[in-house]
């Protein structure tokens, strides 16, 4: 019934070493889950942030709807995750720690058509690393270029 929309934050596997994981639940209206599901979504400098013990998520680019009227949305505005307590503890705390960050990953809709927001704790990554990481995935390829022949 409802398609399955995975869209990626394909930056953040190279800017970033991921160390933890979660999944949260997105507050979103109306025409922003069309949006979604047209796959209009832009994760360009996202990060997320505490409010009074909430998390939330800052500079995810939703495009308004094309047949929206009067009730668009704004493409970038904050929109509030949702999250265990537990996790929602746990992130904070971490979070507190110098170098690490809270990223967006992945944007999925699950089977009952809810938008779902794959966030994880992470940690910068300097400019060798970068270059070791662009030098696995070109060894990587040639591996794979070999073992297709």
């Amino acid at each position: 019934m409802y398609s399955n929309v995975q869209i990626r934050n394909k930056k953040a596997t190279f800017e970033f070493e991921i160390i933890e994981k979660f999944v949260a639940g997105i507050v979103l209206t109306g025409t922003e889950i069309k949006s979604i599901r047209l796959g209009k979504v832009n994760f360009l400098d996202t990060y997320c942030h505490f409010v009074n013990g909430e998390l939330w998520i800052k500079g995810l680019n939703i495009a308004e709807y094309d047949w929206g009227t009067y009730n668009n949305h704004d493409p970038r505005q904050e929109r509030k995750l949702l999250l265990n307590r537990k996790e929602l503890i746990k992130l904070s705390r971490q979070s507190q720690e110098k170098g690490l960050t809270i990223i967006a990953i992945k944007l999925f809709t699950n089977d009952k058509g809810f938008a779902k927001l794959e966030i994880a704790l992470a940690k910068g990554k300097k400019s060798h690393d970068k270059r070791e990481s662009i030098k696995e995935k070109d060894a990587k390829r040639e591996m794979d270029r070999f073992t297709k022949r």
